[in-house]
């Protein structure tokens, strides 16, 4: 393997454990689900993405094949985990329904995916009664 082939695979190699620190960390220690889903979402999986691409470089460069396994595993998890978290949180939404029931009704037809806003202020233009 040449010298920059190996540069190459020990850079992606440490950025992959970096990228994995820091969402194991955010994971690990944010203190709730909604701001702890960013962390195995989005940098684990950037980090397990530059580990498996290294892996894929390092035996195309060492013994001349090329990996398709590593490009799938990393493709599916790319993809499959911007959905996984959208499903999560929105789980996550639906449980809590102590809040939606202090919210006033709309009007609107509700679906699973959108919640009732509560209505504009009435005074918003006006001046207030206490002045």
């Amino acid at each position: 393997m040449t010298d920059f082939g190996d540069i190459a695979v020990a850079g992606l190699i440490c950025l992959g454990a970096f990228f994995l620190f820091v969402g194991s960390l955010g994971l690990a220690k944010l203190p709730d689900l909604m701001r702890r889903l960013h962390g195995p979402t989005k940098a684990t999986t950037l980090g397990i993405g530059a580990v498996l691409i290294a892996s894929m470089l390092y035996f195309l460069l060492n013994g001349d094949t090329f990996s398709i396994q590593e490009l799938l595993i990393t493709t599916f998890l790319f993809l499959t985990a911007p959905v996984t978290a959208l499903m999560v949180a929105k789980a996550h939404l639906l449980l809590d329904k102590s809040e939606r029931k202090n919210l006033s009704p709309t009007g609107r037809k509700v679906d699973w995916s959108v919640f009732d806003a509560p209505p504009p202020e009435q005074s918003q233009g006006s001046p207030s009664k206490d002045s």
